[in-house]
């Protein structure tokens, strides 16, 4: 029924009522993900879609666990809502051009992605700060085209981001892999990213699966250097 809170948004409401009403005291530790899910009995992924809420609200600060994560100018970003979110969360105001949304069929890279179907909607898009100017990512998101992603190249986005469009289609992520690399670009991805072709950027690609293992989002990215970096914790 339209007007109802979602299950993450009740959940952000009652913490974030916590938390400014001084019950939970600046600095105090969160309880973890899968406490907080037996709490209010829900899934770890509505969890951590109230809690990127939170964060992006300023309620809360999120610490990047030990593994492999992305940098943006050396602070961890939690990127699995989205670049979008993940930049805000770090105070980085940051604008995205949307440059195509369209159907594509992509039979390699349903073959790597043991799917059936090679059909996806593509969403390609840059971002930029806008302190300057600077062109800092080239992104091809590459989604299912399940109800309310296949009707994107027609509609759009209508003012909503990619990430709640993605969310409210139910597409969820959970898990996933990221592979990171570096090359030049060509002429065409300089041309987007106003640099001279030969220049040297991070390129990854990110595959994300909801928590039963369905495909949600395949990502790639080229990424400036001079703001992104891969850091790796261990021991």
């Amino acid at each position: 029924m339209s007007g109802v809170p979602l299950k993450h948004q009740r959940i952000t409401e009652v913490l974030a009522k916590e938390i400014r009403s001084g019950r939970r005291p600046a600095g105090e530790r969160l309880p973890g993900e899968h406490a907080l899910a037996q709490r209010f009995g829900v899934s770890r992924t509505t969890v951590r879609a109230a809690l990127a809420e939170l964060c992006e609200a300023g309620l809360i600060a999120t610490r990047t666990g030990k593994g492999s994560y992305v940098l943006f100018d050396g602070r961890p970003l939690e990127d699995s809502l989205g670049w979008a979110r993940a930049l805000a969360t770090r105070s980085t105001d940051a604008r995205v051009r949307t440059l195509a949304v369209r159907e594509v069929r992509e039979a390699r890279l349903a073959e790597q992605l043991a799917l059936a179907d090679g059909e996806f909607v593509c969403v390609e898009r840059t971002r930029e700060l806008v302190a300057d100017g600077t062109v800092v990512t080239y992104e091809r998101s590459f989604l299912p085209p399940v109800p309310g992603i296949r009707e994107l190249p027609g509609r759009g986005f209508a003012g909503e981001s990619l990430t709640d469009v993605m969310l409210r289609a139910g597409l969820r992520p959970d898990h996933g892999e990221q592979r990171l690399a570096g090359r030049r670009i060509d002429a065409r991805e300089a041309e987007l990213l106003r640099r001279t072709p030969g220049d040297w950027f991070l390129d990854t690609r990110r595959t994300s699966r909801a928590a039963d293992g369905s495909f949600v989002e395949h990502v790639v990215s080229l990424l400036d250097p001079d703001h992104f970096q891969l850091t790796l914790e261990f021991g």
